[in-house]
């Protein structure tokens, strides 16, 4: 692993890329992993951290999309069939590519109408039957007693019954970091921390982009032969620094999610409501041993930080109060978190739920690409399709076909099923430890196991299984520059209990403080940073 000022010099060489990717979420790190193994020269700045946007703020899952899947049978609508294809395609790709990172989720929905029960098992068998080879498992019928008998917690007036499928589920920000360091293997020059604050032009075309690093305070020129726009929610902000009357391809979606102690959900198995109050669809799943409960999709817009706010929360615990014999109330939040939708924009839909979330590629006059829409589990998909662009009308050369098919993400490679176990009793760790760092860094767990002895093997706040020398590791392997770095995005704490995050805040912050050498300035400037972010949520 290179360290960051070794990654700033190749970025300042004066190298001329084949292409200068803006944004390191999901969609920007996937471009710079097909471009690089295609053979091309590539550059990444993303002006925060890996996943620090939408990326790392999504609902936890690998899916087709049931919802998108009944509005294209109901409309005809080909566009969101061909989503739901790619996706259930997808779907399988990556959790063959990340199989520490992903895995199969089993999902309930009940019925408490009749008329749903052949409408939505119906439904479920397409689902099946357009995922052919890639298919996790056949949907069924369950009894309203067997419903009962799986999930106690369902209120049982009027249950009609329900219907079991399957999907999966993937812990989105270390599935970005890996996407990252993947990239970075394949020759990538990527950075987090450096942000793109002007285009470079020559001749009336986009040649590059003028960054600036906050860390340090320098400024340069990136050139490339191509500028490649994934930078999501803010993609309209670039296109405007490129075109002041660029028309907006996005409408933002806020999306609200709430985390309540395990015992709320089901150890192995997720709940989703097909049809809430206003037509849209809730999900409690169990997710780090805890529950989580999302999303609400609210109008919202770029440039803010996404909150959840009270009436997305109170949205959510009523929908669990009306479902389930649950006696749940704010007391029980352990954490609150929301995270922006970029929808495609459409001016004659309005409301941001029935938009596709298909991906639009785009090229302005003066030769910026920008690529808009979709969602995580296309990622690989919206990747293949902008790099295959910028082939097409760029003039690039590249030396191979696409095969991020293929290529294993970091610390995939050689995963086993019973590795946690494995592990555990070689370093003799505790089970939730040992499931913990195997489901965080697949085959290089054993890396972290050995770095994490004596107090750097101490848990950074019981009962969660993350350890001190995990912060350690993230920086010194994972581009962690600070401690929100860590505690929300190489390890979920922040996203999981707020509480927990700020008992452990001082500890991360005192350790990458030593290890990076932070002034007092510094370490005031990061402290301010993690409160403002562990109180908000």
């Amino acid at each position: 692993m290179t360290d960051r000022k070794e990654r700033l010099d190749r970025l300042k060489s004066g190298e001329i890329f084949d292409l200068l990717v803006v944004g390191g979420g999901a969609t920007g790190c996937g471009i710079a992993l097909d471009a690089a193994s295609r053979g091309l020269k590539v550059a990444l700045a993303e002006r925060r951290d890996f996943a620090g946007g939408t990326s790392g703020r999504s609902t936890k899952l690998l899916h087709g999309g049931v919802r998108y899947l009944e509005a294209a049978v109901l409309h005809r609508d080909r566009v969101q069939f061909n989503l739901v294809r790619d996706a259930l395609h997808e779907r399988g790709v990556l959790l063959k590519i990340a199989p520490h990172l992903c895995q199969r989720l089993t999902l309930v929905s009940p019925l408490y109408r009749l008329a749903q029960v052949p409408y939505i098992w119906a439904g479920l068998k397409f689902y099946d039957l357009l995922a052919r080879g890639a298919g996790l498992g056949h949907s069924r019928y369950l009894s309203p007693s067997e419903m009962l008998r799986r999930f106690p917690q369902i209120k049982g007036e009027g249950l009609k019954g329900g219907v079991l499928y399957y999907d999966g589920q993937f812990n989105d920000a270390r599935m970005n970091v890996a996407l990252a360091l993947t990239a970075l293997r394949e020759g990538a020059a990527l950075s987090n921390y450096l942000e793109v604050v002007g285009l470079v032009r020559e001749k009336g075309r986009v040649a590059g982009a003028l960054v600036r690093d906050p860390l340090g305070g320098a400024s340069w020129q990136i050139r490339a032969r191509c500028v490649v726009n994934a930078c999501g929610p803010s993609a309209d902000l670039l296109r405007r620094m490129d075109d002041p009357t660029a028309a907006p391809l996005l409408r933002l979606s806020r999306g609200s999610h709430i985390v309540l102690p395990g015992k709320f959900a089901p150890a192995d198995t997720g709940i989703m409501i097909p049809k809430t109050e206003d037509g849209r669809v809730v999900f409690i799943l169990p997710w780090q041993g805890m529950c989580l409960v999302g999303t609400t999709e609210e109008p919202a817009t770029a440039g803010t930080t996404p909150v959840a706010d009270d009436k997305d929360v109170d949205y959510l615990l009523r929908h669990l109060r009306r479902y389930f014999n649950l006696t749940v109330d704010e007391g029980d939040i352990m954490a609150r978190w929301a995270g922006l939708r970029p929808l495609v924009h459409d001016p004659y839909t309005a409301d941001t739920a029935e938009l596709a979330r298909d991906h639009v590629i785009s090229c302005s006059p003066t030769g910026l690409i920008t690529i808009v829409g979709g969602k995580w589990t296309t990622y690989r998909k919206m990747a293949l399709d902008t790099v295959d662009f910028a082939v097409a009308n760029m003039g690039l050369a590249p030396t191979g076909a696409c095969r991020t098919d293929r290529i294993m993400l970091h610390g995939g490679k050689g995963v086993e099923e019973q590795g946690a176990t494995a592990l555990a009793k070689r370093f003799k760790l505790p089970p939730d430890v040992a499931l913990h760092l195997h489901g965080s860094y697949g085959t290089l767990a054993t890396d972290v196991a050995q770095l994490c002895q004596g107090e750097l093997g101490d848990r950074l706040v019981p009962p969660h299984p993350y350890l001190k020398g995990e912060v350690l590791y993230a920086v010194r392997n994972e581009m962690a520059l600070s401690p929100s770095d860590f505690l929300e995005r190489r390890i979920p704490l922040a996203l999981l209990d707020q509480r927990g995050a700020q008992i452990a805040a001082p500890v991360v912050l005192e350790m990458m403080a030593q290890e990076l050498g932070w002034s007092q300035v510094r370490v005031a400037h990061e402290r301010s940073e993690l409160s403002n972010l562990l109180e908000q949520g």
